[in-house]
Protein backbone atom coordinates (compact mmCIF):
# COMPACT_ATOMS: atom_id res chain seq x y z
CA UNK A 1 0.00 0.00 0.00
CA UNK A 2 2.83 2.38 0.97
CA UNK A 3 4.73 1.65 -2.25
CA UNK A 4 1.54 2.26 -4.28
CA UNK A 5 1.11 5.68 -2.66
CA UNK A 6 4.76 6.52 -3.33
CA UNK A 7 4.38 5.41 -6.94
CA UNK A 8 1.29 7.60 -7.41
CA UNK A 9 3.09 10.59 -5.83
CA UNK A 10 6.13 10.14 -8.13
CA UNK A 11 3.78 9.94 -11.12
CA UNK A 12 2.14 13.22 -10.07
CA UNK A 13 5.53 14.90 -9.62
CA UNK A 14 6.59 13.71 -13.07
CA UNK A 15 3.42 15.20 -14.60
CA UNK A 16 3.94 18.46 -12.68
CA UNK A 17 7.49 18.80 -14.03
CA UNK A 18 6.26 18.25 -17.57
CA UNK A 19 3.50 20.85 -17.23
CA UNK A 20 5.84 23.40 -15.64
CA UNK A 21 8.31 23.02 -18.53
CA UNK A 22 5.51 23.37 -21.11
CA UNK A 23 4.08 26.42 -19.32
CA UNK A 24 7.52 28.04 -19.12
CA UNK A 25 8.01 27.50 -22.87
CA UNK A 26 4.54 28.96 -23.57
CA UNK A 27 5.32 31.93 -21.31
CA UNK A 28 8.58 32.62 -23.18
CA UNK A 29 6.89 32.39 -26.59
CA UNK A 30 4.01 34.69 -25.58
CA UNK A 31 6.49 37.14 -24.03
CA UNK A 32 8.35 37.54 -27.35
CA UNK A 33 5.12 37.68 -29.39
CA UNK A 34 3.76 40.39 -27.05
CA UNK A 35 6.89 42.46 -27.70
CA UNK A 36 6.29 42.08 -31.43
CA UNK A 37 2.69 43.34 -31.33
CA UNK A 38 2.24 47.07 -31.83
CA UNK A 39 2.01 49.87 -34.35
CA UNK A 40 5.69 49.57 -35.41
CA UNK A 41 6.57 46.21 -36.96
CA UNK A 42 9.82 44.89 -35.47
CA UNK A 43 11.20 41.53 -36.69
CA UNK A 44 11.52 38.74 -34.11
CA UNK A 45 15.24 38.47 -34.92
CA UNK A 46 15.80 42.10 -33.82
CA UNK A 47 13.63 41.65 -30.69
CA UNK A 48 15.68 38.64 -29.57
CA UNK A 49 18.95 40.47 -30.32
CA UNK A 50 17.82 43.49 -28.25
CA UNK A 51 16.75 41.25 -25.35
CA UNK A 52 19.96 39.19 -25.34
CA UNK A 53 22.01 42.39 -25.62
CA UNK A 54 20.62 43.45 -22.20
CA UNK A 55 21.58 40.19 -20.47
CA UNK A 56 25.01 40.14 -18.82
CA UNK A 57 27.41 37.47 -20.16
CA UNK A 58 25.04 36.61 -23.04
CA UNK A 59 25.43 40.13 -24.48
CA UNK A 60 29.02 39.28 -25.48
CA UNK A 61 27.62 36.72 -27.92
CA UNK A 62 25.37 39.28 -29.67
CA UNK A 63 26.59 41.54 -32.48
CA UNK A 64 24.88 44.81 -31.45
CA UNK A 65 26.57 46.97 -34.12
CA UNK A 66 23.70 46.41 -36.58
CA UNK A 67 20.86 46.95 -34.11
CA UNK A 68 18.36 49.63 -35.12
CA UNK A 69 18.43 52.40 -32.47
CA UNK A 70 14.72 53.19 -32.91
CA UNK A 71 13.80 49.52 -32.47
CA UNK A 72 15.98 49.41 -29.36
CA UNK A 73 14.16 52.39 -27.79
CA UNK A 74 10.70 51.03 -28.65
CA UNK A 75 11.46 47.61 -27.17
CA UNK A 76 13.58 48.65 -24.18
CA UNK A 77 11.75 51.76 -23.03
CA UNK A 78 8.14 51.23 -24.13
CA UNK A 79 7.08 47.66 -24.86
CA UNK A 80 9.30 45.75 -22.43
CA UNK A 81 8.10 47.54 -19.25
CA UNK A 82 4.50 47.26 -20.45
CA UNK A 83 4.76 43.53 -21.16
CA UNK A 84 6.46 42.92 -17.79
CA UNK A 85 3.73 44.95 -16.06
CA UNK A 86 1.14 42.80 -17.83
CA UNK A 87 2.89 39.65 -16.62
CA UNK A 88 3.07 40.97 -13.05
CA UNK A 89 -0.60 41.99 -13.03
CA UNK A 90 -1.72 38.65 -14.49
CA UNK A 91 0.42 36.66 -12.04
CA UNK A 92 -0.85 38.74 -9.09
CA UNK A 93 -4.54 38.41 -9.91
CA UNK A 94 -4.28 34.69 -10.69
CA UNK A 95 -2.36 33.93 -7.48
CA UNK A 96 -4.75 36.02 -5.41
CA UNK A 97 -7.64 34.14 -7.04
CA UNK A 98 -6.18 30.78 -5.98
CA UNK A 99 -5.67 32.10 -2.44
CA UNK A 100 -9.23 33.47 -2.08
CA UNK A 101 -10.85 30.38 -3.58
CA UNK A 102 -8.80 28.30 -1.13
CA UNK A 103 -9.69 30.39 1.92
CA UNK A 104 -13.40 30.69 1.11
CA UNK A 105 -13.61 27.18 -0.37
CA UNK A 106 -15.78 28.80 -3.01
CA UNK A 107 -15.07 28.44 -6.77
CA UNK A 108 -16.78 31.80 -7.45
CA UNK A 109 -14.38 33.77 -5.24
CA UNK A 110 -11.93 36.12 -6.92
CA UNK A 111 -9.51 38.89 -5.82
CA UNK A 112 -12.28 41.48 -5.82
CA UNK A 113 -14.69 39.55 -3.63
CA UNK A 114 -14.01 41.42 -0.39
CA UNK A 115 -13.90 44.95 -1.75
CA UNK A 116 -10.41 45.26 -3.24
CA UNK A 117 -11.77 46.51 -6.58
CA UNK A 118 -14.30 48.98 -5.23
CA UNK A 119 -11.70 50.35 -2.82
CA UNK A 120 -9.39 50.99 -5.77
CA UNK A 121 -12.31 52.50 -7.74
CA UNK A 122 -13.11 54.90 -4.94
CA UNK A 123 -9.45 55.89 -4.52
CA UNK A 124 -9.00 56.61 -8.24
CA UNK A 125 -12.38 58.37 -8.52
CA UNK A 126 -11.38 60.77 -5.75
CA UNK A 127 -8.20 61.65 -7.64
CA UNK A 128 -9.99 62.14 -10.98
CA UNK A 129 -12.89 64.20 -9.62
CA UNK A 130 -11.24 66.16 -6.81
CA UNK A 131 -7.96 66.63 -8.65
CA UNK A 132 -5.71 65.39 -5.85
CA UNK A 133 -2.04 65.33 -6.81
CA UNK A 134 0.36 63.09 -4.91
CA UNK A 135 3.12 61.06 -6.56
CA UNK A 136 5.19 58.39 -4.82
CA UNK A 137 8.34 56.70 -6.19
CA UNK A 138 7.52 58.07 -9.66
CA UNK A 139 4.00 56.57 -9.59
CA UNK A 140 1.13 58.99 -10.20
CA UNK A 141 -1.72 59.95 -7.88
CA UNK A 142 -4.32 57.62 -9.39
CA UNK A 143 -2.10 54.59 -8.82
CA UNK A 144 -1.16 55.62 -5.27
CA UNK A 145 -4.77 56.24 -4.21
CA UNK A 146 -5.98 53.05 -5.94
CA UNK A 147 -3.38 51.02 -4.05
CA UNK A 148 -4.17 52.62 -0.70
CA UNK A 149 -7.95 52.43 -1.28
CA UNK A 150 -7.81 48.75 -2.16
CA UNK A 151 -5.61 47.75 0.77
CA UNK A 152 -7.47 49.85 3.36
CA UNK A 153 -10.84 48.46 2.22
CA UNK A 154 -9.74 44.83 2.59
CA UNK A 155 -8.33 45.48 6.07
CA UNK A 156 -11.52 47.38 7.01
CA UNK A 157 -13.74 44.49 5.82
CA UNK A 158 -11.62 42.00 7.75
CA UNK A 159 -11.78 44.03 10.97
CA UNK A 160 -15.52 44.61 10.59
CA UNK A 161 -16.13 40.87 10.13
CA UNK A 162 -14.50 39.83 13.37
CA UNK A 163 -16.72 37.94 15.78
CA UNK A 164 -14.70 37.68 18.97
CA UNK A 165 -11.30 36.32 17.96
CA UNK A 166 -12.63 34.61 14.80
CA UNK A 167 -13.59 35.76 11.31
CA UNK A 168 -16.38 33.55 9.90
CA UNK A 169 -16.07 33.13 6.12
CA UNK A 170 -19.76 33.88 5.45
CA UNK A 171 -19.61 37.08 7.52
CA UNK A 172 -16.46 38.12 5.67
CA UNK A 173 -18.10 37.61 2.26
CA UNK A 174 -21.32 39.43 3.20
CA UNK A 175 -19.41 42.32 4.77
CA UNK A 176 -17.29 42.58 1.62
CA UNK A 177 -20.44 42.76 -0.53
CA UNK A 178 -22.02 45.43 1.71
CA UNK A 179 -18.88 47.60 1.74
CA UNK A 180 -18.51 47.18 -2.04
CA UNK A 181 -22.09 48.36 -2.64
CA UNK A 182 -21.54 51.36 -0.40
CA UNK A 183 -18.33 52.34 -2.21
CA UNK A 184 -19.95 51.80 -5.60
CA UNK A 185 -22.67 54.27 -4.61
CA UNK A 186 -20.02 56.90 -3.81
CA UNK A 187 -18.21 56.26 -7.12
CA UNK A 188 -21.51 56.61 -9.00
CA UNK A 189 -22.20 59.91 -7.25
CA UNK A 190 -18.69 61.18 -8.12
CA UNK A 191 -19.36 60.28 -11.76
CA UNK A 192 -22.56 62.34 -11.78
CA UNK A 193 -20.78 65.50 -10.58
CA UNK A 194 -17.68 65.14 -12.81
CA UNK A 195 -17.09 66.97 -16.09
CA UNK A 196 -17.20 65.13 -19.42
CA UNK A 197 -13.40 65.09 -19.69
CA UNK A 198 -12.92 63.72 -16.17
CA UNK A 199 -15.69 61.17 -16.68
CA UNK A 200 -13.98 59.85 -19.83
CA UNK A 201 -10.64 59.33 -18.04
CA UNK A 202 -12.28 57.73 -15.00
CA UNK A 203 -14.41 55.37 -17.10
CA UNK A 204 -11.40 54.27 -19.17
CA UNK A 205 -9.40 53.54 -16.00
CA UNK A 206 -12.29 51.61 -14.40
CA UNK A 207 -12.53 49.32 -17.45
CA UNK A 208 -8.87 48.30 -17.03
CA UNK A 209 -5.92 49.12 -19.28
CA UNK A 210 -2.14 48.75 -19.38
CA UNK A 211 -1.63 51.78 -21.63
CA UNK A 212 -0.17 53.82 -18.76
CA UNK A 213 2.44 51.22 -17.83
CA UNK A 214 4.99 52.02 -20.56
CA UNK A 215 7.56 53.07 -17.99
CA UNK A 216 10.02 51.18 -15.79
CA UNK A 217 8.79 53.17 -12.76
CA UNK A 218 5.59 51.09 -12.78
CA UNK A 219 7.55 47.83 -12.86
CA UNK A 220 9.74 48.79 -9.91
CA UNK A 221 6.74 50.19 -7.99
CA UNK A 222 4.77 46.91 -7.92
CA UNK A 223 7.47 44.24 -8.29
CA UNK A 224 8.32 43.95 -4.54
CA UNK A 225 4.64 43.59 -3.56
CA UNK A 226 3.96 40.97 -6.22
CA UNK A 227 7.03 38.88 -5.37
CA UNK A 228 6.35 39.14 -1.62
CA UNK A 229 2.67 38.21 -2.06
CA UNK A 230 3.39 35.15 -4.21
CA UNK A 231 6.19 34.01 -1.89
CA UNK A 232 4.07 34.32 1.27
CA UNK A 233 1.12 32.57 -0.40
CA UNK A 234 3.37 29.69 -1.42
CA UNK A 235 4.65 29.31 2.15
CA UNK A 236 1.04 28.57 3.20
CA UNK A 237 0.24 26.23 0.29
CA UNK A 238 0.17 23.18 2.58
CA UNK A 239 -2.27 24.95 4.93
CA UNK A 240 -4.52 25.75 1.94
CA UNK A 241 -4.54 22.05 1.05
CA UNK A 242 -5.64 21.14 4.56
CA UNK A 243 -8.24 23.95 4.66
CA UNK A 244 -9.92 22.29 1.67
CA UNK A 245 -10.97 19.53 4.12
CA UNK A 246 -12.95 22.05 6.19
CA UNK A 247 -12.03 24.33 9.08
CA UNK A 248 -12.83 21.79 11.83
CA UNK A 249 -10.71 19.11 10.19
CA UNK A 250 -7.89 21.59 9.55
CA UNK A 251 -7.94 22.68 13.19
CA UNK A 252 -7.67 19.05 14.33
CA UNK A 253 -4.63 18.67 12.05
CA UNK A 254 -2.87 21.59 13.73
CA UNK A 255 -3.58 24.49 11.33
CA UNK A 256 -3.92 27.87 13.07
CA UNK A 257 -7.05 28.81 11.12
CA UNK A 258 -7.40 32.49 12.01
CA UNK A 259 -3.69 33.22 11.65
CA UNK A 260 -3.56 31.52 8.23
CA UNK A 261 -6.68 33.35 7.01
CA UNK A 262 -5.34 36.70 8.17
CA UNK A 263 -1.93 36.25 6.54
CA UNK A 264 -3.38 34.99 3.26
CA UNK A 265 -6.08 37.69 3.09
CA UNK A 266 -3.44 40.40 3.52
CA UNK A 267 -1.17 38.67 1.02
CA UNK A 268 -4.00 38.47 -1.55
CA UNK A 269 -5.00 42.08 -0.89
CA UNK A 270 -1.39 43.23 -1.34
CA UNK A 271 -1.13 41.52 -4.73
CA UNK A 272 -4.55 42.76 -5.86
CA UNK A 273 -3.84 46.32 -4.75
CA UNK A 274 -0.48 46.31 -6.56
CA UNK A 275 -2.12 45.02 -9.77
CA UNK A 276 -5.09 47.39 -9.65
CA UNK A 277 -2.89 50.40 -8.92
CA UNK A 278 -1.19 50.24 -12.35
CA UNK A 279 -3.82 48.57 -14.53
CA UNK A 280 -7.24 49.59 -13.25
CA UNK A 281 -9.96 47.00 -12.80
CA UNK A 282 -9.17 44.00 -15.00
CA UNK A 283 -11.81 41.40 -14.35
CA UNK A 284 -12.07 37.62 -14.69
CA UNK A 285 -8.30 36.86 -14.55
CA UNK A 286 -8.49 35.96 -10.87
CA UNK A 287 -11.62 33.89 -11.48
CA UNK A 288 -10.91 31.88 -14.61
CA UNK A 289 -7.15 31.26 -14.44
CA UNK A 290 -7.22 29.27 -11.15
CA UNK A 291 -9.96 27.04 -12.58
CA UNK A 292 -8.21 26.50 -15.89
CA UNK A 293 -4.94 25.67 -14.13
CA UNK A 294 -6.71 23.38 -11.67
CA UNK A 295 -8.10 21.40 -14.60
CA UNK A 296 -4.56 20.97 -15.99
CA UNK A 297 -2.54 20.48 -12.80
CA UNK A 298 -4.97 19.40 -10.11
CA UNK A 299 -6.00 20.94 -6.77
CA UNK A 300 -2.67 20.66 -4.88
CA UNK A 301 -1.80 24.26 -3.94
CA UNK A 302 1.96 23.50 -3.85
CA UNK A 303 1.92 23.31 -7.64
CA UNK A 304 -1.36 25.17 -8.33
CA UNK A 305 -0.04 28.50 -6.97
CA UNK A 306 3.15 28.83 -9.10
CA UNK A 307 1.53 27.44 -12.25
CA UNK A 308 -1.49 29.73 -11.90
CA UNK A 309 0.93 32.67 -11.67
CA UNK A 310 2.57 31.52 -14.91
CA UNK A 311 -0.73 30.99 -16.72
CA UNK A 312 -2.13 34.31 -15.45
CA UNK A 313 0.98 36.17 -16.62
CA UNK A 314 0.84 34.53 -20.06
CA UNK A 315 -2.91 35.12 -20.41
CA UNK A 316 -2.73 38.84 -19.62
CA UNK A 317 0.32 39.43 -21.85
CA UNK A 318 -1.62 37.82 -24.69
CA UNK A 319 -4.83 39.78 -24.01
CA UNK A 320 -2.86 43.05 -23.81
CA UNK A 321 -1.15 42.26 -27.12
CA UNK A 322 -4.55 41.68 -28.72
CA UNK A 323 -5.90 44.93 -27.24
CA UNK A 324 -3.05 46.85 -28.93
CA UNK A 325 -3.75 45.58 -32.45
CA UNK A 326 -7.45 44.75 -32.57
CA UNK A 327 -8.48 48.34 -33.39
CA UNK A 328 -5.70 49.14 -35.88
CA UNK A 329 -4.06 52.44 -34.92
CA UNK A 330 -6.14 52.74 -31.72
CA UNK A 331 -6.15 50.61 -28.57
CA UNK A 332 -8.94 48.77 -26.75
CA UNK A 333 -8.88 48.52 -22.92
CA UNK A 334 -7.50 45.11 -21.99
CA UNK A 335 -10.34 44.70 -19.46
CA UNK A 336 -12.72 44.30 -22.40
CA UNK A 337 -10.61 41.49 -23.88
CA UNK A 338 -10.43 39.58 -20.57
CA UNK A 339 -14.17 40.08 -20.04
CA UNK A 340 -14.96 38.73 -23.52
CA UNK A 341 -12.89 35.64 -22.70
CA UNK A 342 -14.07 35.40 -19.08
CA UNK A 343 -17.82 35.92 -19.33
CA UNK A 344 -18.54 32.73 -21.34
CA UNK A 345 -16.35 30.75 -18.94
CA UNK A 346 -18.18 32.21 -15.94
CA UNK A 347 -21.52 31.12 -17.43
CA UNK A 348 -20.07 27.65 -18.03
CA UNK A 349 -18.95 27.57 -14.39
CA UNK A 350 -22.43 28.50 -13.16
CA UNK A 351 -24.02 25.77 -15.28
CA UNK A 352 -21.51 23.24 -14.03
CA UNK A 353 -22.17 24.25 -10.43
CA UNK A 354 -25.87 23.66 -10.99
CA UNK A 355 -24.98 20.08 -11.88
CA UNK A 356 -23.04 19.60 -8.65
CA UNK A 357 -19.74 21.41 -9.20
CA UNK A 358 -17.21 21.28 -6.39
CA UNK A 359 -13.75 22.82 -6.24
Amino acid sequence: MKSDAKSIHLKHVSHWKLYVILLLLAFGAIFVVALNLGYATIPFRDILAILFDKVPLVSNLVDSSNLNVTYDVIISQIRLPRVICGALVGASLATAGVVYQGIFRNPMADPYVIGASTGASLGSALVFVLGMGVALFGVNSVQVFAFVGSLVTVLFVYTLSKVGSKVPVTTLLLTGIAVSLFQNAIVTYLKTISSDQVLHGLTYWLIGSLSSTESWDNVFAVLPFVVLGIFVSYLYSRDLNILALGEDQAQHLGVEIEKVKKVLLISGALMTAAAVSISGLIGFVGLIIPHLTRVLIGPDHRILLPTSALVGASFLMLCDGISRVIMGSGEAPVGIITAVAGAPFFIYLLRRKRKGYSS
